[in-house]
């Protein structure tokens, strides 16, 4: 395995979260290569529209609430225009996609959680190059994230560590009710 270093171009990161997706809507079967194809390339080219200025190399947690994809009782509006362009409903999406889903697509990091208390893992990460360092790439399909590389360790702590540092970001699917009454 090689060192894996990045200068924050956002296209390793935005393959390896399109990739992810287009794999559910493969696993499922009901849509076919070229259609498979054309939601990979329509996603990547939405998110990297959608990303350029939303993107900190310097600063990687800056923005990413912004770029976080989300799919819980509402499609990511991104992801239902890529779903459009091939022909499926909002409706097909959800049955072809995980009911609670968070994507954070971070410079150097991309990860996610499946449903509202699962445990966040790490589909891509890089370190960031010194200035005059040639960028290399790591390929690991025995990883179990679809050559998206292992984890690599980074001196640098990520939105996500962060986030569990500080608590959640969004409500626990447990609510306890109270009554008032005068």
């Amino acid at each position: 395995m090689h060192t894996l270093c990045a200068r924050g171009t956002m296209k390793p990161e935005i393959t390896a979260a399109v990739g992810f997706l287009s794999r559910f809507l493969r696993v499922k079967g009901h849509v076919n290569d070229r259609q498979v194809q054309t939601f990979n390339q329509s996603l990547q080219d939405i998110l990297s529209e959608q990303y350029k200025h939303h993107w900190f190399p310097d600063r990687p947690c800056k923005g990413s609430g912004y770029r976080c994809i989300r799919i819980n009782h509402k499609m990511d509006p991104l992801v239902g225009q890529a779903g459009q362009r091939i022909g499926l409903t909002i409706q097909q999406l959800y049955s072809l996609l995980p009911s609670e889903l968070t994507l954070w697509v971070d410079p150097f990091e991309v990860s996610y959680r499946i449903g509202e208390d699962g445990s966040i893992c790490v589909l891509y990460e890089s370190q960031p190059c010194p200035v005059g360092m040639p960028v290399m790439a790591t390929a690991s399909s025995s990883s179990g994230n679809g050559g998206m590389g292992g984890p690599m360790v980074d001196s640098h702590i990520s939105c996500k560590e962060e986030m569990m540092v500080l608590g959640r970001t969004s409500p626990s699917k447990s609510y306890n009710m109270m009554t008032v009454s005068s």
